[in-house]
């Protein structure tokens, strides 16, 4: 064991203490963030047209501000990128995160001086867990790869703008520097296909760790690893790799191909960062959950999910939350985002210590005929049935299919891209279906009902979906399939793109 790996273990039960406090006191610590949030904001443009000066209880926020989504705060935040200070939070912000919204067009997303160290703080964290809990240090005296967005930064208003994860690379630990790939020159290319070969050339002969990306951009780099290896599989080309770090999207219908890929079942850490904040991480290989960072510079509003898009949704803090239940989840941070809904959708499994499970997308549901069909069902009855009949699914994205061409009542349109295949994809159909309606009591009246006709699965050749983003442009390591839509603007887009090849 190196130096690095003897000296994590102490510092890593240094945390672990540290983090028992906020596993005990979270409700407490969420109290003193509203405080501390509540009283940075007073002075400033937002706090004062919303009488921050007036606010002494949660309930008072709520009645003084409601909830936003981006073009709600955007008249603000606009303001802020032409440089102006002290508009949502105290002064500029240190840095914009530069993201690409589905009906904004490009986002900017403050982060401040205050909000930066915690996207990093999360990050070690995580690690730091691990190896508290399995002894495993190891992968510190080796190469660490992340698989990130471009570390050059442009000038809005003279604050620095990029992407979050090149950001993020500014801002990694010194003693962590020299063990990291890839390069900064080959970080800095623009070119996702290109770059994916340069980081394949530069880390071959390595002694890989640790990897750290999205799921479907790491099995490209696995691919092609392997390609130019002659086909090895991972562990023979990194002998030491012993952890996968991950987000963005949901791991496990990636998980059968890149361990398959890989050749083991490896360990692997889930971790939740956006723009907007780091939420959580997962701190156990044994309990199921990511533990929510409550003492982060963000206060967490919770909107029951059926409720979001009534005029007047019920909103809970921390402390009323329920089990099981699916919120919508809303930030108020300390870069300034106030009642600000993050779009993503989440379930409580634990409150001792408070964890969490990321469910799906706002936005991302079918409801075409009212059966408010949602990510984790449709990714449940897939992979549940996947799992038992031994199929590999790489990539899939489902939509409703209300007209049918040839007739005939409507149905889920499924475009699913097999690994390997179902000995028979009718059979496997019908009982992804069964599943569906188990978990979807809704669903389940509209196909008993005879308004729906069991889902219809289109099998998609190998590489589609990769070639489908290269020609959207959308080829890289931030950019995700959305699993489900309540149109078919991406269903269309495919099913163009595949007669197109023809």
């Amino acid at each position: 064991m190196g130096l690095k790996a003897a000296l994590s273990k102490p510092f890593a039960a240094i945390v672990n203490s540290q983090l028992n406090k906020l596993r005990k006191n979270a409700v407490d610590l969420q109290q003193k963030t509203f405080e501390y949030l509540v009283s940075q904001g007073k002075n400033t443009s937002f706090g004062k047209t919303h009488r921050f000066d007036l606010i002494k209880t949660y309930d008072d926020f709520k009645k003084s501000v409601p909830v936003y989504d981006y073009e709600d705060l955007r008249p603000y935040i606009d303001r802020v990128t032409h440089g102006e200070e002290n508009v949502l939070w105290p002064g500029k912000p240190a840095y914009l995160a530069k993201t690409s919204g589905t009906t904004s067009g490009v986002k900017y997303i403050p982060i401040s001086k205050e909000s930066m160290p915690q996207h990093t703080k999360a990050a070690r964290n995580a690690l730091l867990s691990y190896v508290h809990e399995t002894g495993n240090a190891d992968f510190v005296d080796g190469k660490m790869i992340f698989l990130q967005g471009s570390p050059v930064l442009d000038v809005k208003a003279g604050i620095s703008v990029g992407r979050l994860s090149g950001i993020v690379a500014h801002h990694v630990p010194a003693y962590l520097q020299k063990n990291r790939l890839p390069s900064y020159e080959v970080n800095c290319m623009d070119d996702w296909e290109l770059k994916v070969d340069a980081i394949v050339a530069e880390t071959k002969n390595e002694d890989m760790r640790l990897i750290s990306g999205i799921p479907p951009w790491c099995q490209m780099y696995f691919d092609r690893l392997s390609t130019v290896s002659g086909g090895k599989k991972i562990k023979d080309i990194f002998p030491n790799f012993k952890l996968f770090v991950h987000g963005g999207v949901n791991f496990e219908p990636y998980r059968a191909r890149m361990e398959e890929s890989i050749g083991f079942p490896i360990d692997s850490i889930e971790t939740y960062p956006a723009s907007e904040g780091f939420i959580a991480f997962q701190d156990s290989q044994k309990e199921k959950g990511l533990l929510l960072m409550v003492d982060s510079g963000i206060f967490y509003e919770f909107v029951p999910a059926e409720e979001f898009f009534n005029d007047a949704p019920t909103r809970i803090s921390l402390k009323d939350i329920e089990l099981d239940k699916n919120y919508a989840l809303i930030l108020n941070t300390s870069a300034g985002l106030w009642g600000y809904s993050l779009g993503d959708t989440i379930k409580f499994v634990s409150k001792d210590p408070y964890k969490i499970v990321v469910t799906g997308r706002i936005k991302h549901y079918i409801s075409a005929f009212g059966e408010h069909v949602i990510g984790e069902e449709v990714e449940q009855a897939l992979m549940s049935v996947a799992n038992e009949q031994g199929v590999d699914v790489i990539e899939f994205t489902v939509a409703p299919q209300v007209n049918p061409q040839t007739g005939g009542l409507p149905y889920h349109e499924w475009f699913i891209e097999f690994g390997k295949e179902p000995k028979d994809l009718k059979t496997f159909s019908l009982a992804v279906d069964k599943v569906l309606q188990q978990k979807n009591i809704y669903y389940f009246d509209l196909i008993e009902g005879n308004i729906l006709q069991p889902l219809v699965i289109q099998s998609l050749k190998k590489d589609t979906f990769i070639n489908y983003m290269r020609s959207e442009g959308k080829l890289g390591g931030q950019n995700k399939v959305p699993r489900l839509a309540n149109d078919r603007k991406i269903a269309d887009g495919l099913t163009n793109y595949i007669l197109s090849k023809i």
